[in-house]
């Protein structure tokens, strides 16, 4: 399956809490299921982690040679501010009240600012993103299954979960190892307690109260689909009722995930996911991001600069290379003094990159085991084995690197090109390629319309509509030629708006 004879791969798994060979349920094919964005802000730090985290899956996935069906949702409706306690405004519909607007406006507005900035940062779009409210019939379908099987209950326009009558024959608390009546003993919550068999059960399906606008006929009246509802049935329609691998940020295990496996189990009478994966959280500073410290930092405060935290702006590519450089499972630290190390291992590796293609081995160099070969051999292969080592981008880095420092002596003539052999300097340049490129997703900064670059472009389209305005057509037309030669190319619509396109 794999391109080389490198180690399998092994992933850790949330549940078992250790690393397991990757088996596919049906191989070839795999099923990936992450969580997406509940979508009523713009994507900030803590949305780029766990998307690049499973975009370098996926891809590493594909790069195996897998046939890869990814799916990630987008939340719409259903998830409520306290989402542990279960009360609270919907966040969404919170939003629209507050902007005065329909929630699917706040819907709209922040899916397209997602995308935007996940598409900044070169993560691959996933082959299906259903959303919650375009499944709300078959959220209906499973949560009355659930009831038939007798694993929930209804009261007054309200559907709870049995968590007493679950855990009669199953366990609750396995993959996040939280323990409900210590979790239950220091709340202060009582919302719905009247209601409940047990203070620890959750809604599948929740009675709209009047004013409520996002709402939905169901057998049991009005309502709208409980947060948890909306994944056990978008993974499980598109994946089956038992599938591979299910992602998402350390901070949805509770409740949400241990939800999904209850919810699964009850309705199908199986765990749903083979393969837990979990990446971990990011901090500023050294502190937990949150907007009342003041240190929350959203992307496009990020790519532009604009945030007091911040003392100049950082390239997309920045941001995904520091990310890289920790292991999914570890904590990052954001500070303007680790973007701009990243900054500079960035450029560092793309120059090595760029002197690959330009260097020439010399005539007679032999075709196969010179006497440089071992070293650059070696950091190939920890390339394949740190990837299959659960992903460890960071030791894959670490290997690039070493390649890097070979590249940049053949090319500083500090070693002799003539000991490299020509299968060796090809699987280096491969390797390089292959890596760098396609599987951590990483771009050369110039080939970003993103930062700098965009703030000169868009300079130059601001002095060529002057010149338009003034009838200067051969500064106009200059700077519109001479941008195309460097790959830039200006695109005029019929209202006399300019944007631009980077080829490659």
């Amino acid at each position: 399956m794999a391109k080389s004879e490198s180690s399998s791969l092994h992933i850790y798994n949330s549940l078992s809490r250790k690393k397991e060979l990757f088996e596919p349920i049906k191989p070839p094919f795999v099923g990936l299921y992450v969580c997406g964005p509940t979508v009523y802000g713009d994507p900030h730090l803590g949305h780029a982690r766990a998307a690049i985290t499973f975009d370098v899956i996926y891809r590493y996935l594909q790069y195996l040679g897998y046939k890869v069906r990814y799916v990630r949702n987008i939340t719409d409706v259903g998830h409520l501010e306290h989402e542990e306690e279960e009360h609270g405004e919907d966040k969404i519909l919170k939003k629209a009240r507050i902007e005065q607007v329909e929630p699917m406006e706040i819907v709209q507005r922040y899916t397209i600012s997602y995308h935007k900035g996940m598409d900044a940062l070169n993560c691959l779009r996933p082959d299906i993103e259903p959303t919650a409210t375009g499944h709300i019939i078959e959220q209906i379908e499973l949560v009355k299954k659930i009831l038939e099987n007798g694993f929930a209950y209804e009261v007054d326009g309200n559907v709870y979960f049995d968590l007493e009558k679950y855990r009669e024959n199953n366990s609750y608390g396995e993959l996040s190892g939280k323990v409900l009546e210590d979790l239950q003993a220091g709340s202060r919550d009582t919302e719905g307690m009247d209601e409940k068999k047990n203070p620890y059960d959750f809604a599948l399906w929740k009675k709209a109260s009047t004013g409520h606008i996002m709402r939905w006929d169901s057998p049991w009246g009005e309502g709208f689909p409980g947060w948890h509802m909306e994944c056990t049935t978008m993974s499980t329609k598109y994946l089956g009722k038992k599938f591979d691998i299910h992602g998402g940020g350390l901070d949805l295990q509770f409740p949400h995930h241990e939800a999904e496996i209850a919810q699964c189990k009850s309705a199908y009478g199986n765990d749903p996911v083979k393969y837990w994966v979990h990446n971990n959280m990011i901090t500023i500073d050294g502190a937990k991001m949150s907007k009342s410290a003041g240190n929350f930092i959203n992307l496009e405060e990020l790519f532009t600069g604009n945030h007091d935290k911040l003392e100049k702006a950082f390239n997309p590519m920045t941001v995904r290379f520091l990310m890289l450089q920790s292991h999914y499972r570890s904590k990052i630290d954001f500070s303007n003094e680790a973007l701009v190390a990243a900054e500079k291992g960035l450029q560092k590796l793309m120059t090595a990159v760029d002197l690959l293609d330009m260097i020439e081995l010399p005539d007679g160099s032999p075709e196969n085991e010179a006497s440089e070969d071992r070293e650059i051999l070696d950091a190939c292969k920890q390339c394949q084995d740190s990837m299959n080592d659960d992903f460890n981008t960071a030791q894959v880095l670490a290997a690039l690197f070493d390649l890097a420092s070979k590249i940049n002596a053949i090319h500083n003539k500090q070693l002799d090109a003539g000991k490299v052999s020509k299968s060796a300097f090809e699987k280096m340049k491969n390797t390089m390629n292959d890596f760098v490129f396609d599987i951590l997703g990483l771009q050369p900064i110039s080939e970003s319309k993103d930062g700098k670059t965009e703030e000169l472009v868009n300079l130059l389209i601001d002095i060529r509509s002057e010149a338009r305005e003034n009838k200067d057509f051969a500064t106009s037309d200059k700077i519109r030629d001479d941008l195309q030669e460097i790959g830039i190319r200006l695109k005029d619509d019929k209202d006399g708006k300019t944007t631009f396109e980077i080829d490659g």
